[in-house]
């Protein structure tokens, strides 16, 4: 089994949910970025998303394209983030590990070599933001290549024959989209779709973490209730980064703390509705 099955079985037979932080390398230097993700492990997270840097971030709200701004600002390139990746795997060999790209990100190497060295350097999955499933293919297909888990968005309002072509095409997780729009913590998730999580689940999807507007414990207990595996926290950590990054003590403090409530909220207990 990949980390990503094993970090399933594992929460659902103890009745929780998957906590997944969102962070962007390099925000707002390499150095920063790395103790923050050392504080979001050791405080509750179960799997992370990392982002790398890019200059027109159009699934990002503000927030997110701020950070975007700041790491490279700050001198990161794909290479550094993948450095970075490399000395996260060292740290935390188990914990699985996937990041969020651009197209272009990828495709400026011939042949789709990002795959290859996204996998040498520890990542797990990679999920490229601007890629819809209906012209996936020779992502996946690259990805595969280099035994690295392609990730599909699935918006919250697919139809019968997204969600099966997700379904086929996902592999470590699929990101549920909590809502439409760009991602941001001011504009709260609605309770995910049921029917839509019952689909993907008979059509063989992979589980389904809900992202977009995920921000407090409350929208993490009503993803847990509607049947999610589990929950992606970007923009209200990213925000924190922004204000504290320069004040270390306290930017730790509150990261920890959210992340505990955060992590927390997904304990629903076993005979819950978490997808087997």
């Amino acid at each position: 089994m990949n980390r990503y099955d094993v970090l399933f079985r594992e929460r659902h037979a103890v009745g929780e949910g998957v906590l997944v932080p969102f962070i962007m390398l390099g925000d707002p230097d390499p150095a920063t970025s790395l103790a923050v993700i050392r504080t979001l492990v050791e405080n509750g997270a179960d799997a992370l998303e990392l982002g790398i840097p890019f200059s027109d971030p159009i699934a990002d709200g503000p927030v997110i394209q701020r950070a975007a701004l700041r790491a490279l600002n700050g001198g990161a390139t794909p290479p550094l983030c993948l450095d970075l990746v490399r000395q996260v795997r060292a740290i935390y060999p188990e914990i699985p590990i996937g990041l969020l790209v651009y197209a272009n990100l990828v495709v400026n190497r011939e042949n789709f070599e990002f795959y290859r060295l996204a996998g040498l350097s520890g990542v797990d999955s990679v999920l490229v933001a601007d890629v819809p499933s209906g012209e996936a293919a020779p992502f996946i297909e690259a990805a595969r290549r280099a035994n690295v888990a392609p990730v599909l968005m699935l918006p919250h309002d697919a139809d019968q024959a997204t969600v099966s072509r997700v379904a086929r095409m996902s592999e470590g997780y699929t990101y549920l989209m909590g809502r439409s729009g760009v991602t941001g913590h001011e504009t709260r998730s609605p309770k995910p779709n049921q029917d839509l999580l019952a689909s993907l689940e008979a059509a063989g999807g992979p589980p389904a973490l809900v992202g977009f507007g995920i921000a407090g414990p409350d929208q993490v207990r009503q993803a847990m209730n509607a049947g999610t595996a589990g929950v992606i926290v970007g923009s209200a950590l990213v925000a924190m980064i922004e204000r504290h990054g320069r004040e270390p003590l306290e930017l730790h403090r509150r990261l920890g703390e959210l992340m505990r409530d955060l992590k927390a909220a997904t304990r629903v207990g076993p005979g819950s509705r978490l997808p087997a």
